[in-house]
């Protein structure tokens, strides 16, 4: 029997898909006659005018982007209100892949400009920060269902994962905790830090 998930899932807000930006002109090129009896002309005179700006493209309607992650998340989302977990279960691991992709990848980004661009920095870090997020609140998800089909020996390692992202202190960790504390995978339950005394602690 399917057991009901509205309890501990909460609703995910789906969002639009975006469309592709289309890449501006081509960058116009220039190259720098030399004389050997001229003088080299400055770089600012042989700038050409008329260059389009390159922008940006957007991966927004691509799997590999938060967007994308999110339309994951809603398919998740529509397939447990169907009562259908395994379908669910599918989305739910293509979410984590992408979003685990994307928080790593973030995260080199920031690093590589550490001492370099401190606004790059910054950036990188919150979309590394977002996505490590949503990857943990869906593995949670997905530990959930493995409870509700009785297979805990699936959900310990994902309440595991988040764990080791979010740590004990926050509330996303605190309920991993419970979980494992549900199962029986922990014999007693998060009450909040506590300071031990250093003679009390194992060696």
């Amino acid at each position: 029997m399917v057991v009901a998930m509205r309890f501990f899932l909460k609703p995910l807000t789906p969002f639009s898909t975006a469309t592709l930006v289309t890449l501006g002109g081509l960058v116009g090129s220039a190259s720098l006659a030399t004389q050997a009896t001229a003088s080299p002309t400055p770089l600012a005179q042989a700038t050409p005018t008329n260059v389009t700006p390159v922008q940006p493209g957007n991966l927004s309607s691509t799997s590999l982007s938060m967007d994308g992650a999110r339309r994951q998340l809603a398919a998740a989302e529509a397939a447990i209100a169907n009562q259908d977990l395994e379908e669910a279960i599918i989305h739910l691991n293509t979410a984590r892949d992408t979003l685990d992709i994307l928080s790593r990848d973030y995260q080199d980004l920031a690093r590589m400009f550490v001492g370099v661009n401190s606004q790059l920095n910054s950036n990188h870090r919150e979309q590394a920060l977002e996505a490590a997020q949503m990857r943990d609140q869906a593995t949670y998800q997905l530990a959930l269902i493995y409870r509700a089909q009785n297979k805990p020996d699936q959900a310990v390692p994902l309440l595991m994962e988040i764990l080791r992202s979010q740590q004990p202190t926050r509330e996303l960790g605190q309920r991993a905790y419970q979980q494992l504390f549900e199962i029986g995978f922990v014999s007693q339950p998060y009450a909040g830090s506590t300071t031990v005394a250093p003679e009390a602690e194992a060696e």
